[in-house]
């Protein structure tokens, strides 16, 4: 009898098979399917995030490039690159600038003619998709590229890294690192820095994975220590864009940096104070 129960059983066993089988290959296809919508979106997010980085068609260039000389030259992948020059006096020194991300280098003219004034050269470097230069999109290796064309032009014109001041402000703070940590430059001066791209985001939204949602991390705190020159760090304590805790640990990571802290300076609005470029620069020759 027990035997003629199991027969009987039998096809019931199977058909729970079966379905569990079945349940098992849709299981198999809804988690591919969610897998791949992932891949999807971490991919739209990661190409999207360059219009937020680099708002360059967003960013109106003004017409006039003041007393200034217009430069162009070519990067090493054969993108045109154009700067603004006012020439160093004899013996002075030249300040190669990085901008931020919501400008062209005309926003900087103002800032470039005060720091002629003080013995400086100055070569506001435009970045590719902005202004004049390339149409190309932006990237954290195509903005290197650009620094590097316009340093070396430079240097084709006898400047030297011992000349050359570097000078980056917020986004430009991640190039102005970057080519301080290849040894092109004498002194680097930062103004409003973060530490990274990504931290700046995890700041905001915490637990996003964002390392791996941007494409461009700009991480000048990783290269922090292989930035050997004197090194000036400018930040606000009141910013409502980079926390000045991002700036504090930068000057901490680089060997002998000095912080200057903007007592109530927000993000936009440290270049409006008299002792500024004082404080900052001291005299230039």
């Amino acid at each position: 009898m027990s035997s003629l129960a199991g027969v009987q059983k039998l096809p019931f066993a199977c058909n729970d098979a079966r379905k569990t089988s079945r349940y098992s290959v849709v299981l198999s296809k809804y988690r591919a399917l969610a897998l791949i919508l992932l891949v999807v979106l971490a991919v739209s997010v990661r190409l999207s995030s360059r219009h937020w980085i680099f708002p360059a068609h967003a960013v109106a260039s003004p017409a006039s490039s003041g007393n200034a000389t217009s430069l162009a030259f070519w990067a090493s992948d054969g993108t045109l690159v154009r700067a603004l020059e006012i020439a160093a006096p004899s013996g002075g020194r030249t300040i190669v600038y990085f901008h931020n991300n919501r400008e062209t280098v005309e926003a900087r003219l103002d800032l470039a003619t005060e720091l002629r004034a003080r013995g400086f050269g100055v070569l506001l470097v435009e970045y590719r998709g902005y202004g004049t230069s390339s149409a190309l999109s932006p990237s954290e290796e195509g903005l290197y590229l650009d620094a590097e064309a316009a340093l070396d032009m430079l240097a084709s014109r006898g400047i030297p890294p011992a000349q050359i001041v570097l000078w980056g402000t917020s986004l430009g703070t991640g190039i102005a690192a970057e080519m301080a940590s290849r040894g092109r430059g004498a002194e680097l001066i930062l103004v409003t820095p973060y530490t990274s791209i990504p931290e700046l985001v995890t700041n905001v939204v915490p637990f996003v994975p964002a390392r791996l949602l941007l494409a461009d991390h700009f991480d000048t705190l990783a290269k922090a220590g292989r930035i050997r020159i004197p090194t000036t760090v400018v930040h606000g304590d009141a910013d409502e864009v980079v926390p000045f805790w991002m700036g504090e640990k930068i000057a901490r990571a680089i060997a002998g940096a000095r912080l200057v802290r903007v007592a109530g300076g927000h993000h936009g609005d440290l270049f409006g104070s008299a002792r500024f470029l004082t404080d900052v620069l001291g005299s230039g020759t």
